[in-house]
């Protein structure tokens, strides 16, 4: 049997996660809520997230080896306050932009890119508060498939 693809492969790569972001932060910019916390947004900003998806769902370390890894990200979300409906529309515009870039529907694929987008802004939500007990430094985390494995018909 062949050897399971990594969430990054079986997204379709680097031009996936680009196609992903792209319409994500399409939608934020004009976004009553999430609009103001991407204000003055860096008109690149959309290829660091998606490099770092990428690396976190199986992919190269570009983001790492280009932007600083974990310690790089947590410092971006240091101080934003991030409020729970803020953290949980994020969650809502970026699976409708799952849909849009065209990823994986599947329930086994969608199951675990779910599980590393609630588990990421839970993380964002508790470093961005003041006075929050932040860990600085850390791997970028490698998230797999989880309980279940890509479906491959026989």
């Amino acid at each position: 049997m062949a050897e399971t693809p990594t969430l990054y492969e079986w997204a379709g790569g680097t031009d996936a996660f680009v196609r992903l972001t792209k319409a994500f932060y399409a939608r934020v910019t004009d976004d009553e809520l999430l609009g103001p916390l991407f204000a003055r947004m860096d008109p690149e900003h959309f290829r660091y997230v998606a490099l770092w998806l990428a690396e976190v769902f199986g992919g190269p370390a570009v983001y790492t080896e280009e932007h600083g890894g974990y310690s790089h990200m947590v410092a971006k979300h240091l101080g934003m306050a991030i409020t729970e409906p803020q953290r949980r529309r994020w969650i809502e515009l970026i699976q409708d932009a799952a849909d849009e870039a065209g990823l994986p529907d599947d329930p086994e694929f969608r199951a675990a890119f779910l599980g590393y987008l609630e588990w990421g802004t839970r993380l964002a939500k508790q470093n961005s508060q003041p006075g929050a007990d932040v860990v600085p430094q850390a791997p970028v985390p490698h998230w797999g498939w989880g309980v279940a494995p890509p479906y491959l018909p026989g």
